[in-house]
């Protein structure tokens, strides 16, 4: 892979209720050689301590991806949505022309782990949006979100889509994405990344991402992985 993101070396904020790593640049952490991956700018892993959560404020042009793993998120939003979001699920909010949202903790007595993940517009001023679904892993690779909401995913204004990758212990599988960009995340487990650049093994919350390459074969260790893929548009950087 081009470029190798060990978790240990991510960004991090703590505020007492919220501890939070950031893959790449975001608020008060700022590194120029960790800016995003293409279209994807923004994987922050966000613990929320019970009853805590952010406060209502705006966002505009930006596609924001919530991935629960553990707890549950209280949405609600200037659109008038109130939703609970529980472990699993994928949320899915285009800021467009401008939104108020809050998030919290539903629980008091738990903590919410969750992944916050922005990608870049295709177009931007839309209408604001929002949706979320519950997804059941189908094979190796699931989609969760794609610009058409294809197989039952969610729909992105991006050129852009998440996959969830699950590989049982010792499972391999080829991920071909001809002349566009990528980017894996692990959420839980081990696993050995192959490319053209070399080998690499990659364990929970290291990410790794390649640009307008062809292909990337992984397999998994003795504890099996699951973990996000982002098949993103092409790009001349890192």
């Amino acid at each position: 892979m081009h470029y190798i993101r060990p978790h240990q070396q991510r960004g991090h904020a703590n505020f007492g209720w919220l501890s939070s790593h950031h893959s790449f640049s975001f608020g008060q952490y700022y590194d120029p050689s960790h800016m995003g991956i293409s279209n994807l700018r923004v994987i922050n892993d966000d613990q929320v301590a019970g009853g805590a959560g952010f406060d209502p404020h705006g966002h505009r042009d930006m596609e924001i991806i919530s991935y629960i793993l553990e707890g549950t998120i209280e949405h609600k939003d200037s659109m008038g949505n109130h939703f609970l979001i529980p472990a699993g699920d994928v949320q899915i909010m285009s800021a467009g022309s401008g939104i108020m949202h809050s998030e919290y903790n539903h629980h008091s007595d738990q903590a919410l782990k969750f992944l916050q993940i922005w990608i870049l517009p295709e177009e931007q001023g839309i209408t604001p949006r929002y949706e979320q679904k519950t997804i059941a892993q189908d094979g190796v690779l699931t989609p969760l979100v794609t610009p058409n909401g294809e197989q039952g995913s969610l729909s992105i204004n991006a050129d852009a889509s998440l996959y969830r990758l699950q590989l049982a212990a010792g499972e391999a599988t080829t991920l071909h994405f001809p002349k566009r960009s990528g980017y894996l995340h692990v959420i839980e487990g081990d696993v050995e990344v192959t490319s053209e650049h070399g080998q690499n093994t990659l364990t929970s919350g290291d990410g790794a991402g390649t640009l307008n390459a062809e292909r990337i074969a992984l397999k998994a260790t003795a504890s099996g992985v699951q973990a996000l893929w982002f098949d993103l548009a092409p790009a001349e950087r890192l």
